[in-house]
């Protein structure tokens, strides 16, 4: 008998296959399905394709996922077939994703459904008041959702106009993602198989062109349902789907759909079924008259026809009440037929989700996803086999990809909650955020005012009575002229501003305006910065042999610039007398000193410790008065400001540049002044060029009503509280300590990477500057931002990216229209010195932030042209200022000292 029946059951499904050749998909067929649907979603979120694509990808305006940090009540309203229900949904807090529900349900009648809009709005409108009544709701304005299972062409969240506050209108497929979502973070993808089917995903904003913006994502609508409406699956299609789809509601419509969902596929069944009887190959060639009766198959049959035990005794009593007589192997065949329909059903499904688990995956420029897909629908609830088969499919499809599957429950409804819990979160973090934003947003009257307050301290600045009060120091430089041209020899210039020390030969060639510089790069250590002012200077005078040594050069006599970017009072151009350490340096015994005196008494010990090889190969210290040999012969013509030295180098080429401005790690500008106006200085006649030290502008108080608590904050913690305020809010070593404390407040409100304070984000200066940069480049994709965040220990989520991304922006556009400000005071100065209507000026600019920053220079520009409208300013970026400016300024200083002996 068991021999008996394994050949009858071989002998009927080798049968049925034959007959349905075309329903059994092999990979190769599923990979290209896969393929064809990836190009249909391509077409659906492009402006110019969408109108012709079939799978219409409609964006849903949901732009995040649950966090786990949703609360509160909210009401939902389920709208999607014959019958509605009204949900209040309690959403639990304090880290318990916790979700209750109470619920009714309220028919809707025949007369409604077919009516006009209005009526079935005002029936539900009527029923909702009904179930706040009841549930003791009157006085309550909750947030609502409305979970409309039909396809929907959305502008907002919130659409139709009732009189609770609708925060989310929300597709079926859209409320099972959320669902899942609350549960996994990880899901991002929802799908149903039920009556009808589809699915959702995350997609990223920069590929929906449909809608304004490019930061974060937006769930997207697929309805997959129209997939092959345009024919792109014609030749997989059967004589039973033609059959299918002429007798439906919508012929040519939704043809996907028609091949896949539970409202079809018992029909299909039933018309296989009636072919095979008409042509002898079932039920003796009998027909009943049930089984030409349309939907009398059900998805239901299917599933019961399918079960693993009692499927065959299911199948004989469905087909025996359809008034057939079935045989075994009629029952065995009949079987087979219900699966090969359900697997293909299955297998479409599968390669569409396939798809669009590629396409996260390369979205995230990923090698493999951990990703989870929320499921709810009838057909694959009740249906034994289809899980299991869509999984194992799915995986065989996509084997760089780890997916979990996760059953909805309550997904329409619940999901609605959630959608509404989501958007009710999210604006209330929006409204939080943007108060902290505004306070970096400065108006035009605000730049109005920090203009002219520049300008009051530059004129303090300049005169002998106000100077030693002034927060900007205008300090003389003693570089009297600009480069003409005539310029030339070799000169080593050194550049100490930073954590690197350099030193640079440096060949100027006159008539053809040509420099070509050789440098070598040495490490300052922080015990260094920070030890004596014998040892700075004596590491820089070793620095300074290696680089003659290097070059070859011991001995030789060469002028020397030396650019020491930190504020001086000169008494000559060779002469400068450190005010205070800035930019980290702390060494001691130099606040108050003449810095070429120091780099002169270190010099000087060098020559008097210089090593000689004796005749027996031992090295003997020599003491300079016993054998004056000299390894050193440098005559230190210039101290030079790196601003000035930046000015320098841009006049070289440009004659109308008579301003430096330095945006980097630091911040200054230097211009040329008219000596009349120059207090400190005697003499009248022609320009001097003055440092103005900016960076102290603020210090007293002048800037407090624009100053937040964050700037506080971080000059509390810096090395020198109290000073340098205008540096502290513009400059490159702040601005990522400003976006950090930020942060630090947003995380502690809760409102960024959940709450979650990392111990690299309580570190201060771990966020540089550079990441700022990095963080706002138009070319970076939201995913390297969570990168570069993840590097820092920040597990951030794609929202928390976007916002990390707004305070960048906040901070570093504020710093550029400081900067604007103070250079707009400066320019309209010249312009009214020289008593010009309008003035064409360059102003040379070098640092890091306004190179490498990617809106700074812009909006650094577009200030200066607002507030000094009568000022013509180009701006030239500077090549090398702090080197070959400082070689040029000792060269200019030399020509001029030749012209005064000449005289």
């Amino acid at each position: 008998m068991a021999f008996y029946f394994t050949k009858l059951k071989e002998d009927q499904i080798k049968k049925v296959d034959r007959f349905l050749y075309h329903m059994r998909l092999s990979d190769e067929t599923l990979l290209d399905i896969m393929s064809r649907f990836q190009a249909e979603m391509q077409k659906g979120l492009g402006k110019d394709t969408n109108p012709t694509a079939s799978v219409k990808m409609l964006p849903t305006f949901v732009r995040a996922i649950p966090d786990g940090s949703e609360n509160g009540e909210f009401l939902s309203l389920d709208l999607g077939g014959s019958k509605f229900r009204v949900l209040k949904v309690q959403v639990s807090e304090e880290g318990k994703r916790n979700v209750q529900m109470e619920s009714q349900f309220y028919p809707t009648p025949n007369e409604i459904i077919r009516g006009n809009g209005t009526e079935l709005f005002e029936y539900v409108a009527d029923c909702l008041a009904d179930f706040m009544k009841t549930k003791e709701l009157m006085q309550k304005k909750l947030p609502l959702g409305l979970t409309f299972s039909f396809p929907c062409k959305q502008t907002k969240l919130e659409e139709q106009d009732l009189d609770v506050d609708i925060l989310a209108l929300v597709n079926d497929t859209v409320g099972t993602m959320m669902t899942c979502a609350y549960d996994d973070p990880y899901c991002e993808v929802g799908v149903i198989i039920g009556t009808g089917t589809n699915a959702c995903y995350m997609e990223d904003m920069s590929n929906i062109e449909l809608v304004e913006g490019d930061e974060g994502r937006m769930c997207i609508n697929t309805e997959w349902g129209a997939f092959g409406d345009d024919g792109a699956l014609e030749d997989i299609r059967t004589e039973f789907d033609r059959e299918l789809d002429l007798g439906s509601l919508n012929p040519g419509k939704q043809l996907f759909e028609k091949m896949i969902s539970g409202l079809y596929l018992g029909e299909l069944v039933r018309l296989i079924l009636l072919k095979m009887a008409k042509a002898g190959l079932l039920f003796g060639g009998e027909k009943s008259s049930a089984l030409h009766i349309k939907g009398k198959i059900e998805t239901r049959h299917v599933a019961a026809m399918e079960k693993y035990k009692e499927g065959l005794a299911n199948t004989r009593e469905i087909l025996t009440d359809l008034g057939l007589e079935p045989s075994e192997a009629d029952c065995v065949a009949v079987q087979h037929v219900c699966t090969i329909v359900s697997f293909r059903s299955a297998n479409l499904c599968a390669a569409a989700l396939a798809a669009i688990l590629t396409r996260l995956r390369e979205n995230k420029k990923l090698v493999r996803l951990r990703t989870t897909v929320g499921m709810d629908g009838t057909l694959y609830k009740i249906h034994p086999q289809y899980p299991k088969r869509l999984h194992k499919v799915v995986r065989k499809l996509v084997p760089n990809c780890d997916v979990r599957f996760l059953l909805s429950e309550s997904g329409s409804t619940k999901g609605a909650a959630m959608v509404t819990a989501v958007a009710s979160r999210v604006q209330a973090q929006r409204k939080q955020i943007d108060k902290v934003l505004a306070l970096f947003r400065l108006t035009r009257e605000q730049l109005v005012g920090v203009r002219d307050k520049m300008r009051v301290e530059l004129e303090y600045g300049l005169k002998r009575d106000t100077h030693p009060l002034a927060t900007v120091k205008m300090l003389p430089t003693y570089v009297c002229g600009m480069p003409d041209g005539t310029e030339k020899g070799k000169f080593l210039a050194l550049d100490l501003g930073g954590t690197n020390f350099r030193v640079l030969l440096v060949k100027i060639r006159s008539g053809r305006r040509s420099v070509r510089m050789y440098n070598k790069i040495f490490a300052i250590p922080l015990e260094i910065m920070q030890g004596t002012g014998e040892e700075l200077f004596d590491h820089i005078v070793q620095c300074i042999a290696d680089f003659l040594d290097y070059m070859g050069l011991k001995g030789a006599q060469l002028p020397l610039g030396f650019t020491f970017s930190f504020p001086c009072r000169q008494a000559s151009i060779d002469k400068g007398t450190l005010i205070e350490w800035t930019k980290g340096f702390k060494a001691t015994d130099c606040e108050g000193e003449d810095v070429v005196d120091m780099l002169r008494e270190a010099i000087k010990r060098r020559n008097a410790d210089v090593p000689l090889l004796s005749l027996f190969g031992l090295h003997i210290l020599l003491v300079v008065e016993l054998l004056p040999l000299q390894e050193f012969d440098l005559d230190i013509v210039a101290v030079v400001n790196d601003t000035v030295g930046t000015m320098m180098t841009c006049g070289y080429e440009d004659r109308n540049c008579e301003v430096g401005l330095i945006a980097g790690t630091g911040s200054n500008m230097c211009y040329m002044e008219e000596m009349r106006n120059i207090e400190l200085v005697e003499g009248d006649e022609g320009k001097m060029c003055i440092n103005t030290e900016w960076g102290g502008f603020g210090d007293n108080g002048c800037l407090d009503d624009i100053r937040t608590q964050y700037d506080k904050e971080v000059d509390e913690g810096s090395l020198n509280p109290g000073k340098q305020r205008y540096e502290k809010m513009t400059s490159g070593m702040y601005l990522g300590e400003i976006v950090r404390q930020i942060l630090i407040d947003l995380t502690k409100q809760g409102l960024l990477f959940r709450g979650q304070i990392s111990e690299r984000l309580r570190t201060r200066g771990i966020f540089e500057t550079k990441f700022l940069s990095q963080i706002e480049s138009d070319r970076l994709a939201l995913l390297q931002v969570r990168r570069i965040l993840q590097q820092l220990g920040l597990d951030s989520t794609c929202e928390d990216s976007i916002v990390v991304k707004e305070v960048c922006g906040a901070v570093s556009r504020r710093a550029a229209e400081l900067y604007g400000a103070g250079l707009a005071a400066v320019v309209e100065k010249r312009r009214e010195d020289q008593g010009f209507e309008h003035l064409k000026i360059t102003v040379g600019v070098d640092g890091t932030l306004y190179k490498l920053h990617p809106h700074f220079s812009r909006i650094l520009q577009e200030t200066v042209k607002e507030l000094a409208p009568r000022c013509d300013v180009t701006f030239m970026l500077s090549e090398d200022g702090s080197g070959k400016g400082a070689a040029l300024i000792t060269a200019v200083a030399k020509r001029l000292q030749q012209a005064r002996r000449e005289n």
